[in-house]
């Protein structure tokens, strides 16, 4: 048994049948649907912590109605909510080309 072959046989056991590039779009699919449930806890957090969306925050920092908004804690956060949205935004749209490969 070569290498290909030995390699070939967990991805077998996964889907149940000799497939293996569906298998690979699989165990793909189920890290980024992972990722994703992450991603998505982490914005959670960000949205209990300040009560309202990220959307919702965005505007409000915009308005630049509220001095406390750009407190040194309250920038950090902002910035690092809008980066979890951007890449949560990204993976939901690799888990949508994910699931079009599989179905197909």
């Amino acid at each position: 048994m070569n290498t290909s072959e030995k390699n070939s046989i967990p991805l077998e056991d996964l889907i149940g049948e000799d497939q293996r590039e569906l298998a690979l779009f699989l165990v793909l699919r189920d890290s980024v649907e992972y990722r994703l449930l992450r991603l998505r806890s982490q914005v959670r957090a960000f949205e209990e912590k300040y009560g309202m969306s990220f959307e919702e925050y965005q505007a409000q920092w915009a308005s630049r109605e509220r001095e406390e908004d750009y407190q040194w804690e309250r920038e950090r956060d902002y910035l690092e909510w809008e980066a979890l949205i951007t890449r949560k935004r990204r993976l939901e749209e690799i888990a949508r080309w994910l699931d079009e490969l599989v179905r197909t």
